[in-house]
């Protein structure tokens, strides 16, 4: 069973993002693979060990997003693959959908292609059922619980209302929650063979494409005003002074 796992490198979630020029900044927070993606990754593997099959990392970046793949294969994945090129600096989901359909199909195509439920950096969800659509494959969201069943995936979709089960032909697209599993950490022997792991780089051009034009401009940014907090202790000889004095200054306030 062929297997891909779509990742993405973003900044740190303890980092702060700011509105700098209209665009948005995240400073020099250190990058990190999506912790969605992660599950991504794990259901991936899961799959690769009950179907005898093989996973490949990809992923759409900067140079520096090879980090996030040798953790992808630190975790266990069998290859990655990174596509970088200087016109893909600003884009959007749905053209990220468009170059990892093309990736995927250069690859030669895959039984099942996983996707984490969000990225962390922009939180739309997207970019999966975009490139289902892109392929024209079956899109199975929310997927907690994956089984396969010779040419057919069954997945537990988490939803608000519950559990749903649905059920789908491969070659199929998948997105997955945190009830897959928690992510397996890599091995001692996985982060050496990733440290030492060689990862091929394709351009638009290997891929055959131009730059996916942006369906989605941003046309502004603006950073929220920063609300001055003015704090005032209140002091009485009693506590039922105290709270006296409270109650008048919250009726003054109309709070209640």
């Amino acid at each position: 069973m062929k297997i891909i796992a779509c990742i993405k490198q973003v900044p740190d979630s303890e980092a702060k993002v700011k509105a700098e020029g209209g665009q948005v900044s995240w400073g020099d927070a250190p990058l990190v693979i999506n912790p969605f993606d992660e599950y991504a990754v794990e259901g991936a593997l899961q799959q690769k060990e009950a179907n005898d099959g093989t996973v490949t990392a990809l992923c759409v970046g900067p140079e520096s997003a090879k980090d996030a793949l040798k953790h992808a294969l630190a975790m266990g994945a069998d290859e990655a693959i990174l596509i970088s090129d200087a016109a893909l600096e600003n884009l959007d989901t749905a053209g990220a959908a468009r170059v990892l359909a093309a990736a995927i199909q250069k690859i030669g195509g895959a039984d099942m292609v996983v996707f984490g439920r969000q990225t962390l950096d922009n939180g739309a969800g997207l970019t999966a059922a975009q490139t289902a659509r892109v392929l024209g494959w079956p899109m199975l969201g929310l997927s907690g619980q994956i089984k396969v069943d010779g040419g057919s995936v069954q997945v537990e979709r988490v939803i608000e209302e519950g559990r749903q089960s649905v059920k789908a032909n491969l070659p199929a697209v998948l997105s997955v929650v945190q009830s897959i599993g928690e992510p397996r950490y890599p091995s001692f022997m996985g982060i050496r063979k990733a440290s030492k792991a060689t990862i091929p780089v394709w351009s638009l051009g290997d891929l055959g494409i131009s730059a996916p034009a942006p369906v989605v401009t941003r046309t502004e940014l603006i950073s929220p005003p920063v609300e001055e907090t003015v704090v005032e202790m209140i002091a009485g000889e009693s506590p039922a002074e105290i709270a006296e004095i409270l109650a008048d200054k919250i009726l003054a306030e109309k709070v209640l």
